[in-house]
C-alpha cells in the first residue's frame, strides 16, 4: 500500500483540525445558549462545576475543549443530559409532536390542571396551558417567579388576570403581557371552562419543578 504523502498528511491534519474547531465552536454556541436561559452567570456556572470563569469563557467561545468528567459536572449544573450539550443540530430541527393527550401536567388544584408543553432541546423559553373549571383559579393568592417576560393568552372562555393592585378581565383571544417579579393570579370568572397559554422568557422553572410534570391522567373520561 503506498504511503502517503507528506502533503496529504498535513491535509488530513488541517480537516482533522477544522473538524475539532467546529465541534468546539458548536459545544460552546450551546453551552452559552444553556448558561444564558437559566440566568446564570460565568461565575455561577464555575463555581456549581468546580472550574473558573475563565476556563468556562474559553469553552463558550470555542477555545478550548473540556474532558469527560468537567462536561458531566456541566450538565448537572444545567440540569441536562451531557447527550444535549451536543444537540446544537437536534435543537435546530426540532419538530417534536406532542399531541393534547399526552401533554405532561401537574395534579389539578384549586380548579386549575396546568400543563407543560416545551420540552428539551428547546431551552430558551417556558409555555404551559392552563385548563380552568368554571370558578377555578391558579391559587388563592397572587404568586411570583423570578424576573423574567411572560405573556398570558386566553384561548378560550374569560378569565381575570390580576396583577397587583390591577385586575384584568380577558376574553377569548386576548392577551397580557408582565414581569414574573410583579404580583399575579388567574382565576376563571366565565360560566363555561376556560383555557389559557402562559409564555414565559426566559425560564425561570428549575429542573426539579419541571420533573413533577407527568402523564397524569384523570380517573375517567370526560
Amino acid at each position: 500500500m503506498p504511503k502517503a504523502s507528506g502533503n496529504g498528511r498535513a491535509q488530513a491534519a488541517n480537516a482533522a483540525g477544522a473538524a475539532a474547531t467546529l465541534a468546539h465552536q458548536a459545544l460552546g454556541m450551546r453551552l452559552k445558549s444553556l448558561r444564558l436561559a437559566r440566568r446564570l452567570s460565568l461565575r455561577d456556572l464555575a463555581e456549581a462545576t468546580g472550574t473558573s470563569a475563565s476556563f468556562i469563557s474559553q469553552l463558550e467561545r470555542g477555545l478550548t475543549g473540556a474532558s469527560t468528567a468537567s462536561l458531566n459536572q456541566i450538565a448537572s449544573a444545567l440540569g441536562v443530559s451531557v447527550a444535549l450539550l451536543f444537540a446544537e443540530s437536534a435543537a435546530q430541527n426540532h419538530h417534536g409532536v406532542l399531541r393534547r393527550s399526552e401533554r405532561p401536567s401537574l395534579p389539578p388544584s384549586d380548579g386549575c390542571r396546568k400543563m407543560l408543553l416545551s420540552r428539551p432541546p428547546l431551552s430558551d423559553m417556558e409555555v404551559y396551558v392552563g385548563e380552568f373549571e368554571i370558578g377555578g383559579s391558579t391559587g388563592p393568592d397572587q404568586y411570583t417567579h423570578g424576573d423574567a417576560h411572560e405573556m398570558l393568552i386566553v384561548l378560550r372562555g374569560i378569565v381575570e388576570v390580576s396583577l397587583g393592585e390591577a385586575h384584568h378581565v380577558l376574553e377569548e383571544g386576548d392577551s397580557v403581557e408582565y414581569t414574573t417579579a410583579t404580583p399575579h393570579r388567574t382565576e376563571n370568572i366565565g360560566s363555561g371552562r376556560a383555557e389559557v397559554m402562559w409564555i414565559i422568557a426566559p425560564p425561570t422553572s428549575a429542573r426539579a419543578e419541571l420533573d413533577q410534570y407527568t402523564t397524569w391522567k384523570p380517573p375517567a373520561a370526560r
